[in-house]
């Protein structure tokens, strides 16, 4: 059976089962779902055993097709530690780095300090991945990640190049007797953040919050054309001219700046020398975006 059998027919049969229809697999194989249909017929016409029970409500794997499946998932992680074997011993300063990162990071800090690094590395090129989702790196969706975490993956190694200060912003013009009356703007569920939530509890403002959005980015905005007052990062908010701290930084809110990266890709000579750059890139501006660096050596978490 096994000689029968390619690594591109186990990756139809686990997409078919991670997703249970065949247009799910298509999409996570970017393909149509009449291909991986005529693949898997195809498959189980030479395999002579059927791997899914087809019904209205999808496709459901049978013995065999959870066997190979669990196969699919062994290869599959085989061949991305191969690959981060083999990129570890590149030591050219060339090819391409990939990124993630978030959208208020991109927007509020990274953005100048990658166009220097492209600029002094014309050889690498960067892809950058803007998502308010971890990525993982085990499985190589990105190379680094530059991510506020109080609890980096233990897995990962990497550089912790600051801590970002958070503290209310509000208009210049919101009149000083209407603040413990004013509206607020909060994280919508989706946004995903307990701690701020836990804060506006505790400081007994949630019951004003009126307006609530999934992304900092668009709290910005809605502190920015009169919608209340937020929590939002000081690199952030302290660019706006219209915008003003009402108080100091909310220290239980401050959080760790990580640059991060897996242990098998560290030595790779491209994604050093981005780790490099970029740590001391933050640390030129630390005066500037409130971040309290400390050391900035290479370590594991």
């Amino acid at each position: 059976m096994n000689e029968q059998l390619r690594w591109d027919d186990l990756r139809i049969i686990q997409a078919i089962v991670s997703t249970g229809t065949l247009a799910g697999a298509g999409r996570r194989l970017d393909t149509s779902h009449a291909t991986v249909f005529r693949r898997l017929n195809a498959i189980e016409a030479r395999l002579g055993v059927a791997l899914f029970e087809r019904s209205r409500m999808g496709y459901v794997a049978t013995s065999a097709g959870e066997d190979l499946s669990a196969v699919a998932a062994r290869v599959e992680t085989e061949i991305i530690a191969a690959e981060r074997r083999v990129a570890g011993r590149d030591l050219r300063l060339s090819g391409s780095v990939r990124v993630t990162t978030t959208d208020t990071l991109m927007m509020g800090i990274l953005s100048p300090c990658l166009a220097d690094f492209r600029a002094e590395h014309p050889d690498i090129a960067l892809e950058v991945a803007i998502s308010n989702r971890l990525f993982n790196l085990s499985q190589r969706d990105a190379d680094v990640a530059i991510r506020p975490s109080d609890s980096p993956p233990e897995h990962l190694v990497g550089r912790r190049v600051g801590r970002i200060a958070q503290a209310v912003y509000g208009r210049r013009d919101l009149p000083a007797k209407d603040f413990h009356d004013a509206d607020w703007v909060g994280p919508d569920r989706h946004l995903g953040y307990a701690a701020l939530e836990r804060w506006m509890t505790r400081a007994g403002v949630t019951e004003r919050c009126c307006y609530r959005v999934d992304t900092l980015l668009g709290m910005l905005a809605a502190v920015r054309d009169g919608q209340g007052l937020a929590v939002l990062p000081c690199y952030l908010a302290d660019a706006e001219p219209s915008l003003c701290r009402f108080g100091e930084p909310i220290h239980e809110l401050a959080t760790d700046l990580w640059l991060l990266t897996h242990p098998d890709l560290r030595r790779v000579a491209r994604v050093r020398a981005f780790m490099t750059f970029m740590a001391d890139a933050l640390a030129a501006r630390s005066m500037l975006l409130d971040l309290d660096v400390d050391s900035l050596g290479l370590h594991s978490k």
